[in-house]
């Protein structure tokens, strides 16, 4: 399906494929600044956009993955296995100073492993969801992502169990927490 005909954000693929030019363009600002506070702003923002879009990814498209790819199973295990990378990358980066050299060095790790999975969602399985599942499916499934990506949690958490039941239950709580910790603390989402 041609999504100019559609309108931009029409279905959930045009949502993560949104996610995905915001993630970019947050990494390409954060390796333009050389200011500490704006780093440290950048990051954080970056951090809660994206375990928001993981966490919405493994409990809505991640079922869908598995029953209508032809590799459905192995996408899905690879694609979480990117997804705790990337969380065990951002909890480290949340725990540096933003004039820590290891700082930038974290978000050029984190960025290439985004870059990966960027490329693997949007060159292979983007393209088999929409000739595998119906428009009416695809638009349903926008409306739960952008929900779940509003009750998700704002910070990594790599030790909770990558699972959609876990977030199911329990994400919307530990979203809840996340943003009061965020409200507390200062930190912009």
């Amino acid at each position: 399906m041609d999504t100019s005909q559609t309108g931009a954000g029409h279905d959930v693929i045009d949502v993560l494929a949104a996610d995905h030019r915001e993630f970019e363009q947050l990494v390409a600002q954060l390796t333009a600044t050389t200011e500490p506070a704006e780093r440290r702003e950048t990051a954080d923002q970056l951090i809660a956009e994206l375990v928001r879009h993981a966490v919405a990814e493994e409990m809505f498209v991640y079922p869908e993955m598995r029953e209508h790819l032809p590799n459905g199973e192995e996408a899905v295990e690879h694609d979480k296995q990117e997804h705790h990378e990337l969380e065990v990358l951002m909890k480290r980066l949340e725990g540096l100073d933003a004039e820590d050299p290891q700082f930038m060095e974290t978000v050029a790790e984190l960025r290439d492993v985004l870059s990966d999975h960027v490329r693997d969602e949007e060159g292979e399985q983007f393209p088999l969801l929409r000739a595998n599942i119906p428009t009416d499916r695809l638009i349903s499934l926008k409306d739960k992502v952008e929900a779940a990506k509003k009750a998700a949690p704002t910070r990594p958490h790599p030790g909770a169990p990558n699972a959609a039941l876990f977030h199911k239950l329990v994400g919307p709580g530990v979203g809840l927490v996340d943003r009061l910790r965020d409200r507390l603390t200062g930190r912009s989402t």
